[in-house]
């Protein structure tokens, strides 16, 4: 049986968080040496193993510990209990520009990085045509790289990355700033990574490349293991819940909505530009005039494509409405509408979500500024 190329057990770690800090001789001397602070844990007895030539996601909201168990991973962050092994070179992109000096070219930072990442200078320079062709940015390669955009550091780096060809490569949503081009190479490379057997570790929040490219992953809230197991399933789980602390609230209740296509029938797949319309309905636990609905179609990573929001009338307790969705030239894949209700007196919007799949496929499509167009159904 082969060792797992990680293993964590049992990690907590803590940060201080300081209310008020001695930043001066006179401070430290009135107050003493001790400053106001508490410890926030962000991680709370984390226990995992990755299996070696698999992919692993982290997801989970923000501040919910994927970062700091990606840093304790890549031995960055050192963890206040519990242990930590990996095996193998390692290589992490974890930062944008992380292991970058601004001052020196894109050239010399190439091998300055991929030294920090483990490889000699002969090494790094049969390899450098390589890396600068796959980073795309040749003719910036001597400029000094704080002229960078961000775009280009996260080139350069996760070139520099993958070149090393690590056992285990961890990976931040760094990638995200990249341009569509860029995505769709490292969605390419990610696929030979995983056939060359390299294990790697993602923390993204985009549920559509984990249940993509990710064997196995973890659900992380507040430092603490909410699911560990099946991508798929842990997606699902993580999904349903978002929809469940967003339909909890006092004034709105539960929510009901379904997709029509243009004979009126319930569709979870459709044709790429297929004109839809989307019927939805919220309950009220306490008489309100009107809500705020706002719809959102997104992709599967989680970008919104279309939106638009309008205010309804509640009759009777029940606040309805139908939403036409354009024939839109979406690629195959899948989908997700949002609604979002907002009522007077409520803290937080209640949402409800509703997926399919599109077939075939169109042009890439990008965010469309034109409003949705919001009727009042013909039965209230």
């Amino acid at each position: 049986m082969r060792e797992p190329a990680v293993s964590v057990h049992d990690v907590h770690k803590g940060f201080r968080l300081y209310h008020e800090r001695n930043a001066s001789l006179k401070s430290v001397l009135l107050r003493g040496s001790r400053s106001n602070f508490e410890v926030y844990e962000a991680l709370k007895g984390v226990t995992f193993e990755v299996e070696a030539g698999h992919t692993f996601g982290l997801l989970g909201g923000n501040g919910s510990g994927k970062s700091t168990m990606l840093k304790c991973i890549a031995g960055i962050l050192v963890p206040d209990s519990g242990t930590i092994q990996t095996r193998g070179r390692v290589a992490s992109l974890l930062e944008l520009g992380s292991g970058f000096h601004p001052e020196l070219s894109g050239r010399d930072n190439v091998f300055l990085n991929a030294s920090i990442l483990g490889l000699s200078r002969k090494e790094t320079a049969a390899r450098f045509d390589d890396i600068v062709d796959f980073s795309g940015i040749r003719e910036f390669i001597d400029s000094p790289v704080k002229n960078y955009s961000s775009g280009m550091y996260v080139r350069l780096g996760f070139s520099v990355a993958i070149h090393i060809q690590p056992d285990l490569f961890l990976v931040d949503e760094v990638l995200a700033v990249g341009d569509e081009q860029f995505q769709r190479q490292c969605a390419a490379k990610f696929g030979e990574l995983q056939t060359q057997g390299t294990t790697i570790v993602l923390v993204t929040h985009s549920m559509g490349q984990v249940r993509d490219l990710c064997d196995s992953a973890l659900w992380l809230d507040r430092g603490t293991q909410r699911a560990l197991g099946d991508a798929g399933t842990v997606v699902s789980a993580y999904l349903d819940e978002q929809d469940r602390l967003g339909s909890s609230h006092e004034v709105i209740g539960a929510i009901a909505m379904d997709l029509r296509d243009d004979t009126d029938r319930e569709v979870t797949d459709v044709a790429s530009g297929t004109p839809m319309t989307l019927r939805v309905e919220a309950q009220m636990n306490q008489p309100v005039a009107t809500v705020n609905l706002r719809v959102e179609l997104l992709d599967d990573r989680g970008l919104p494509l279309v939106d638009g929001s309008q205010d309804v009338p509640v009759v009777g307790g029940t606040a309805r409405a139908s939403v036409d969705l354009p024939g839109l030239p979406l690629q195959a894949g899948e989908y997700v509408v949002r609604a979002w209700f907002d009522a007077e007196g409520q803290e937080h919007a209640s949402c409800a979500s509703y997926h399919f799949l599109v077939e075939g496929g169109g042009k890439h499509f990008a965010l469309l500024s034109t409003p949705l167009r919001f009727r009042q159904p013909a039965e209230s």
